[in-house]
Formats: C-alpha cells, sequence, structure tokens
C-alpha cells in the first residue's frame, strides 16, 4: 500500500553514513551498518534529527551500486574511521511513502517513477551507456523503528528523488 505520490521542496539536510558499493542482492552488508551508525552517534552525544535512510548514488542493478547508510543530524561530530558527513541536498522531490515489507519497495519505485513520468517531470539523474544510473539525490527513509514494530510487512518507508532544476 502506497499514499499517493506528491512534490515537495526540501531544505539542505546534513547526516552521518557509511559508504558502499554493493550488489542489491547482498544489500544487508550496507543495511547491517546503521546500528553501528547509531552507536556511533551516541557514543558522541549526537541525537539523530530523523529517520535512517539508505542514499543512492548510484543504481546498477546487474552489478555493484554506491549506496549509504545515513542518519541526519543538526550537528555532526568529526568523521572517524569510514563513518563521512554527507548533506542531502536542497530542492524539489518526488515522494511517496511505502507501508509493507521493504522487500515489496520495487513495486512503490515503479508507481513513483510512472507517476512522475505521468506529470512530465525529470529526475536529477544521469544514465550512463551501460544503463547504470547516476542520482542527484535518490533516498529510503525508514519511518518505522524496528525496536518498536519487529514485523517488517507493518513498516513504512519513504521514498524521496529528488527532481532535476526547472
Amino acid at each position: 500500500m502506497e499514499q499517493q505520490p506528491t512534490v515537495e521542496q526540501r531544505p539542505e539536510q546534513t547526516y552521518v553514513a557509511v559508504r558502499r558499493s554493493v550488489r542489491m542482492d547482498a544489500f544487508g552488508v550496507i543495511a547491517d551498518r546503521l546500528p553501528e551508525i547509531f552507536g556511533w552517534l551516541a557514543s558522541h552525544d549526537t541525537t539523530p534529527a530523523g529517520p535512517p535512510f539508505f542514499r543512492f548514488h548510484t543504481v546498477d542493478m546487474q552489478g555493484e551500486s554506491e549506496v549509504e547508510a545515513g542518519v541526519p543530524v543538526d550537528s555532526p561530530p568529526a568523521p572517524e574511521g569510514d563513518i563521512v558527513i554527507g548533506t542531502l541536498p536542497a530542492g524539489r522531490y518526488a515522494r511517496l511513502t511505502h507501508a509493507g515489507h521493504p522487500d515489496r519497495l520495487f513495486g512503490a519505485i515503479t508507481r513513483l517513477r510512472e507517476w512522475a513520468a505521468e506529470q512530465g517531470l525529470e529526475w536529477d539523474l544521469i544514465t550512463d551507456r551501460d544503463g547504470v544510473e547516476h542520482w542527484g539525490c535518490r533516498v529510503e527513509s525508514y519511518l518505522t523503528d524496528p525496536r518498536v514494530e519487529p514485523d517488517m510487512n507493518k513498516w513504512e518507508t519513504e521514498l524521496a528523488f529528488r527532481l532535476a532544476d526547472q
């Protein structure tokens, strides 16, 4: 189940993250880093400023994608090890909230992309000759805390893809 897609203006958002090149069929390699990031933030007395997310810098369904597991913050501590500081860019985003298991996100992504095409919207996206998508900003935010709701079928995930400047 999804809500109706919308377009919204978003401000710039600082975050801390771990970046990794990962195959989609091995996504757990990056997803499993989120608890470590939360622990690192707690050890630096830093409170998250929003839900955890995955930022897709590239999407390659046949190969490896460049992905960050991140957590928004208002004021990040100095990076350490493979923890990096990043910024989600301000701009117009098409967004859609998906209710259900994250394994079913592909359908929601398809719906968001089809809706945007129907609206005549263009993505902040370059697709190279090999079909690899290079996104200005494509984010999946996990709105449900798994400590509160362990049933993944009841989770809510927000898709927010940056639109091209017009």
